[in-house]
């Protein structure tokens, strides 16, 4: 709505004459067409508003892509990710330990352009992923975001194989695929065999 409002503003539907109107129509007419794109994504179930028209179209990149997203197990408690560690431990597994919100846009940007990278979905396939879902920021959520010392998502810890965090490999915020991928050698190098 606010887009479209913009749009209206900026004079989309109006007629202009001087070049600065016309340059603030085209403006309005480009913030309104996107507006719309975004009606048409919420109306039929989309989720992104960088891709918003991705879940209709068929075979193309862009409905790929997810295929190759990583698939987390979410834990809830301190309990639940003792557990899991015990659990990669005993398999001689690293851990991946993700932070993540719905509100977060870090996060988001983390799924769509770090995660869904083919060299890094194929790095971290050999890894234990865990994910703390932050959106409701339960008494479990701040529980654990006590426990590492993390003031929120998007945080991203890596565990060796005995259960320890990595604290050096720590990523807080946003990080492209080239830098996450670089992260995921350096930890590929702490495994023991």
């Amino acid at each position: 709505g606010l887009v479209i409002a913009s749009a209206i503003y900026l004079g989309a539907l109006e007629t202009a004459v001087t070049g600065w109107q016309k340059l603030w129509k085209a403006l309005g007419v480009i913030l309104l067409t996107w507006g719309l794109f975004l009606l048409v994504a919420v109306a039929s179930g989309g989720h992104s508003a960088l891709q918003p028209l991705a879940h209709l179209v068929g075979h193309s990149s862009v409905s790929s892509a997810p295929s190759s997203h990583p698939n987390f197990t979410r834990i809830k408690s301190i309990d639940e990710l003792n557990s899991a560690l015990a659990t990669a431990k005993a398999q001689n597994k690293l851990v991946m330990l993700d932070f993540y919100a719905d509100w977060c846009v870090s996060c988001k940007e983390m799924e769509s352009f770090t995660f869904s990278d083919a060299s890094v979905a194929q790095r971290l396939s050999s890894l234990t992923l865990l994910q703390v879902d932050m959106t409701n920021n339960s008494d479990e959520d701040k529980a654990l975001l006590k426990q590492f010392g993390v003031v929120g998502p998007p945080a991203i810890l890596f565990f060796d194989q005995q259960g320890n965090e990595v604290r050096s490999l720590r990523v807080v915020g946003f990080m492209k695929a080239p830098a996450f991928s670089e992260i995921l050698t350096k930890l590929s190098r702490q495994k023991r065999e």
